[in-house]
Formats: structure tokens, C-alpha cells, sequence
């Protein structure tokens, strides 16, 4: 399991993707490496948003990997990393992807998985190419909610927008949670063999299987950048290069950046 990524795990640190991050800046990566930490700090969102979380109801860790791709041709990336992350929770919950489905598990674009509408957990990718000789390291950062329970704490449900979800609503019944190094391990796994496959062929392979999951596929959306709302139509899926496209009253229009949320029916 996880071939040549080094794995490191620490009690506390302020954010393992600035930890991976700084090692990228200073030159020093050479293979892949998978860092855990049980309490950061400082987690990472994405658009600068802070990832808060229970220390001992979730996951976090990031995954420093290099790609021979150009940074340009790793548009998609987010979503392939989404496809891990499931990957991940079958092989950890030994189960399969059809019973994870039918239990409400879903990836929302570009970087969420969730539950329903609950967010299980979100995906932050930094990274860079110093020349184009060199390898283009990407930094994937990745926190979970493994416990359902995290969502009784009313300081998170204040902090963060919408419902909690978390992994131990997708055990069967009588079926006991896995320690958490054993999930990560599972997640560590399922990103190398990904990432691996993503470097080697492309995102066209990845398109079909992502939208199987699109949670909000042909449903109301409207996209915001920054919460100021921008694009409203029905949400069509993924193109080619991972954006999300959304058909309007006149045209249909393509997704780089920004948040897609479900509009409420009135």
C-alpha cells in the first residue's frame, strides 16, 4: 500500500499544506509524501476560507505529489481528487460504491463531498512548477468529518455554513468506525494509484465517473464568487477540462471558478 509516498504523521501543526508547501518552495520534495496531522492550527479552505474542525472527530492531511504534466494541463485535477476520496471510503468501510450512492454520498463541484446536502469534507489544491523541466508539485489538502457527533458541537455549526455531515453515517448497521490512520492509509492509497493514473492519461477518462456522482446534476444552481451571486440556470455537468456547466434561459455557460449552490424553488 501507497508504493513509494513517504508518510508522516504529527500531533499538531499549523496547516500540513503550508508544511508541504514550504519543502516545495525550498526545493526539497522528491517523492510523494503523505502528511497527517491531528490538530492544525490554521486549516486551510479554499479562497482563503479557514477549514475548522474537531481534532478528534475528523481527518486532515495533505498529499504533496509530482506531476509531469504542465500546471496547464492539470485543470481537473480537484475532480479527480474527489474520485479519491471515494475510492478511499470504500476500501476504509469496506464497502462498494453502489451501497455509498444509494446512502447519499455525492461529490459537489469542484471540491466537495457531501452527503445529502451535509458537507462531509473539502479538498484544497496549492502548488506550483519552478520550471518547465521540473516536476509540477501539487499540494492536495484534504479534511474529512469521521463522526457524525461533530455536528452536535453548536461552536462548529456557528462557524460553518449548512449541515455537517460525516463518515460514520455511512456504516452499516452494526458495523464499527475504523481508527482514523487506517481510513488514511485507505485515502493515502486511493490519491497515489489516482494521481498516478490522472498524470499518465489525462482527465477524459475521469468525466464519465465524476458526473455518476455530480450532486447536483440537472438540478436549479447559481454560482458566487466571493457570495455575490453570478450565473443562475440548470446545473449540465462537467466539460472536457473540469469546468461546470450550467444552461441558462440563453446559452450554456461554462464554470472556472466560484462556488455552485442548489436554488431553493419558491
Amino acid at each position: 500500500m501507497n508504493g513509494n509516498c513517504i508518510l508522516e504523521r504529527v500531533a499538531e501543526t499549523r496547516s500540513t499544506n503550508d508544511d508541504l508547501m514550504a519543502r516545495w518552495r525550498a526545493g526539497t520534495l522528491i517523492d510523494p509524501i503523505a502528511r497527517l496531522s491531528k490538530k492544525q492550527t490554521h486549516g486551510k479552505g479554499r479562497a482563503g476560507r479557514t477549514w475548522y474542525a474537531n481534532a478528534e472527530d475528523s481527518l486532515s492531511f495533505s498529499l504533496a505529489f509530482p506531476f509531469q504534466k504542465s500546471l496547464a494541463a492539470l485543470s481537473g485535477l480537484s475532480l479527480v481528487a474527489g474520485l479519491a476520496v471515494i475510492e478511499g471510503i470504500c476500501s476504509a468501510l469496506n464497502t462498494s460504491e453502489r451501497i455509498l450512492y444509494q446512502q447519499g454520498l455525492r461529490l459537489k463541484w469542484p471540491n466537495d463531498i457531501v452527503i445529502g446536502h451535509a458537507k462531509v469534507g473539502g479538498i484544497l489544491i496549492e502548488g506550483g512548477q519552478t520550471t518547465p523541466a521540473e516536476p509540477s508539485w501539487m499540494i492536495i489538502g484534504v479534511g474529512l468529518n469521521v463522526s457524525s457527533h461533530i455536528g452536535d458541537a453548536a461552536e462548529l455549526k456557528a462557524i460553518r455554513s449548512g449541515p455537517i455531515g460525516a463518515l460514520d453515517q455511512l456504516l452499516m448497521q452494526g458495523q464499527a468506525l475504523p481508527d482514523h490512520d487506517y481510513i488514511w492509509l485507505n485515502l493515502v492509497d486511493a490519491f497515489v494509484r489516482l494521481c498516478a493514473d490522472f498524470d499518465g492519461r489525462g482527465f477524459d477518462p475521469f468525466i464519465q465517473r465524476w458526473s455518476d456522482w455530480d450532486a447536483y446534476q440537472g438540478e436549479p444552481v447559481f454560482t458566487s464568487v466571493l457570495g455575490e451571486k453570478k450565473i443562475e440556470g440548470l446545473a449540465s455537468g462537467i466539460d472536457h477540462t473540469g469546468a461546470y456547466q450550467i444552461q441558462t434561459d440563453h446559452a450554456l455557460v461554462a464554470v472556472h471558478a466560484g462556488d455552485v449552490s442548489l436554488r431553493r424553488q419558491v
